[in-house]
């Protein structure tokens, strides 16, 4: 394989505040896929920098009474404890006010004119007459022209992604004073992104395959004609009037760079401040920024959220191109972050702290994977939901994972003086099953699949302890004459381990490097998936290497100032995946009214004594996968008087285990045989009587003493085990 060369980036945060989750989610996102890549033996250089410019940063040194470079750098200082909390690995962190992004910005600007698209033009624009000075489009709100949403600032709009005029704006209002701003003449710059040539040039660049479909489809939006039979792309005011803090228009005194025209060169910046601070210049190395940049065989990428997608898919490929730089081979865009289904804004005071979830003590790693766990390459928002957060942590990583080497270390330890022993050929079949899985391992992280991968490795985890379960190395350590099988048995595990742990290395780069000194083994590659340790092979003492997930935790974690208990803040945030009051908590029965219905009581006048839940678009009813079941055997929970578990056929060719709390409403005998309608994609469950694998679907009514009964679907005669339900 020939060793890539990859330039990898992720958006560049504004320098006015910490981190917020959603920022950690994406450098998450790009440092696995940036591990990947290096365990593959391809050199990457990954950087970032702070967003430095602009007037909300002015004005916010401005109240502190600091310069803004002091300003900056106070937030620069506290960047290092999240990263390396979550241990995301970049090359180089820098800023868009470093001497690189002056020289880079300017010279780039100059490259635009030279090519006749850059034209100056008198504008008004908003002035604020209680602050006297110009309003820059993150100070003026108000409706958003094209589809009418409220609190929308004056570039572009949250809700529907239209970019457009400050003067644009509906109702507008000036966020510093509350005034209704006025209108005033002055000159900018504009970059004529409009020009054919541009348009040109990004039809092609945006519909040839690289961007993801959704995006694609998206930016086609944007080219659609306008009433006089034009481009749909507007020319982009480039330059903002002093007083403002940031890069100098060259040949322009006091106009200043537009802080989105400075900004995504700040990626260039980054890289060419690492070459020589750090990279290959530092290192002695010849090769120089200009002429890595200018290699064919140089790849480049950024991470960036769905929110600035314009800029990234738009201006930013044609200011490269149209400047005769190389432009990013893709642009990875990934969906928001929501907490048990509702937005996260630091505004509403909604959201997880990231540095409270580490200075409670919960493992960043618990993080990687689970954020591992629900993304993908499509621009989907990802749910973090407390619940669901324990189940999968605890389930997976050390019910599954963990738990194949704490049920064989030991014995190697302690009956085989740390060497492992040859293998069966049971056994052997079994670790040539998980070997046969690397390419596809390989594939899913090149495509960002990560939940696809972490389903196939929690998979083989089954399998693994399935093998566990067969042989019971706990019985046969007690007899001498199995002793020869216990030997086999656990270094199997052992082996199956390690290449489990491989898979993960990505995911869980700390748990992975005590692995590797724990087998006494060299950083794992993917090529090491067919060189397994070998009997004979000495391991080192086993030390437990994760904890599950304390509840309590998860208490403390969205405890708010001022807010009730943490007990209470975590049921009312995680409510979605739990029954209504009266219900065994056991339950997976979707009887229960929908947490997104702000009067969630009975509503003797609404249909079925509540209100209809908030509408939804049609891609949110499709994360739902609705199938139908066959129940294959049915019977009481000894211990609970509410609950039957079902056997389900879903036609995987396995059955599955779910509990039902309708025993006050059904007998096991009326349930046996009859079709129903299960929810196959929602998450296992662990609970006090088992693992509870997907949600039969009921009805009731949300007054049950008036109105008592729980009705469980049934379709119709002719559906069959695993149809899905559209």
């Amino acid at each position: 394989m020939t060793a890539r060369q990859l330039f990898v980036t992720t958006a560049l945060p504004y320098a006015n505040g910490n981190f917020h989750i959603g920022h950690i989610m994406e450098y998450i996102q790009a440092d696995i896929w940036v591990r990947f890549q290096r365990m593959q033996g391809h050199q990457v250089y990954f950087v970032c920098a702070d967003d430095a410019h602009g007037a909300p940063i002015m004005i916010a040194a401005q109240k502190a009474g600091i310069t803004p470079q002091e300003f900056v750098a106070n937030i620069a200082k506290g960047r290092k404890p999240y990263l390396d909390g979550f241990h995301i690995a970049f090359d180089n962190w820098h800023s868009t006010d470093g001497p690189e992004n002056h020289e880079l910005a300017q010279q780039i600007y100059l490259d635009l004119e030279a090519e006749g698209l850059i034209e100056r033009r008198t504008i008004e624009q908003y002035f604020d007459p209680e602050k006297s000075m110009f309003l820059p489009d993150r100070f003026i709100q108000g409706e958003c022209p094209k589809c009418g949403a409220a609190d929308q600032y004056g570039d572009s709009c949250e809700n529907c992604g239209a970019v457009y005029s400050p003067t644009d704006l509906k109702q507008p209002r000036s966020t510093l004073s509350g005034a209704t701003p006025v209108l005033k003449s002055s000159e900018h710059f504009f970059f004529k992104l409009s020009h054919p040539k541009c348009v040109d040039y990004l039809k092609e660049w945006t519909q040839d395959g690289k961007l993801q479909s959704e995006v694609a489809n998206k930016v086609k939006e944007w080219f659609t004609p306008n009433e006089q039979g034009l481009s749909g792309l507007s020319d982009w005011d480039i330059s903002r009037d002093a007083p403002y803090f940031g890069i100098e228009i060259p040949n322009a005194p006091g106009k200043y760079f537009y802080v989105w025209l400075d900004a995504p060169v700040g990626y260039l910046a980054a890289l060419k401040n690492y070459f020589v601070n750090g990279g290959p210049l530092a290192r002695g190395e010849p090769r120089s920024f200009e002429d890595f940049m200018a290699s064919p065989d140089v790849e480049q990428y950024h991470f960036i959220g769905k929110d600035i997608t314009y800029f990234h898919t738009l201006f930013w490929p044609a200011m490269l191109h149209f400047s005769h730089r190389k432009t990013p081979n893709n642009i990875f865009v990934h969906g928001f972050i929501t907490v048990s289904g509702e937005k996260m804004s630091k505004s509403r005071g909604t959201g997880i702290d990231p540095l409270k979830y580490l200075s409670i003590g919960m493992n960043p790693e618990w993080l990687r994977y689970y954020m591992a766990a629900k993304l993908n390459a499509r621009v989907e928002d990802v749910d973090f939901n407390p619940d669901d957060f324990v189940a999968r942590v605890n389930a997976d990583l050390v019910g599954k994972y963990i738990n194949i080497a704490s049920r064989s270390a030991g014995f190697i330890g302690k009956l085989f003086e740390h060497r492992l022993g040859p293998i069966s050929a049971e056994g052997q079949a079994l670790i040539e099953q998980l070997q046969a899985k690397a390419a596809s391992v390989s594939q899913g992280y090149e495509d960002r699949e990560y939940a696809r991968v972490m389903r196939e490795v929690m998979l083989l985890a089954d399998l693994v302890n399935g093998f566990v379960d067969q042989y019971k190395p706990w019985e046969a350590a007690k007899k001498p004459e199995l002793r020869d099988q216990l030997w086999s048995t656990c270094s199997t595990c052992i082996e199956c381990f390690r290449l489990l742990s491989l898979y993960l290395k990505p995911v869980l780069p700390q748990l992975v490097s005590a692995v590797e000194a724990f087998l006494g083994v060299a950083p794992l590659r993917f090529t090491d998936a067919s060189a397994p340790l070998g009997a004979g092979r000495e391991i080192g003492n086993y030390k437990h290497l994760m904890q599950r997930v304390d509840t309590a935790m998860m208490d403390q974690l969205f405890e708010l100032e001022g807010s009730p208990s943490a007990a209470q803040a975590t049921k009312a945030a995680s409510n979605s995946s739990k029954p209504k009051a009266g219900k065994d908590t056991a339950e997976q029965t979707a009887t229960t009214p929908n947490p997104s219905n702000p009067s969630n009581t009975s509503n003797p006048l609404a249909p079925g004594g509540e209100d209809i839940a908030h509408e939804i678009s049609i891609d949110d009813f499709a994360k739902v996968d609705l199938r139908i079941a066959l129940i294959t055997a049915c019977e009481a929970v000894e211990g609970s008087n509410k609950l039957l578990r079902l056997t389900l056929d879903v036609g995987e060719g396995n059955t599955r285990q779910v509990f039902s709390g309708i025993a006050k409403h059904y007998t096991p005998q009326e349930l046996v045989g009859q079709l129903t309608v299960v929810v196959a994609n929602l998450a296992p469950r662990t609970m006090k009587f088992g693992v509870s694998e997907g949600m039969v679907l009921a009805a009731s009514h949300a007054n049950e003493k008036e109105h008592p009964g729980v009705f469980v679907l049934k379709p119709w005669p002719g559906a069959k085990p695993g149809m899905r339900i559209h």
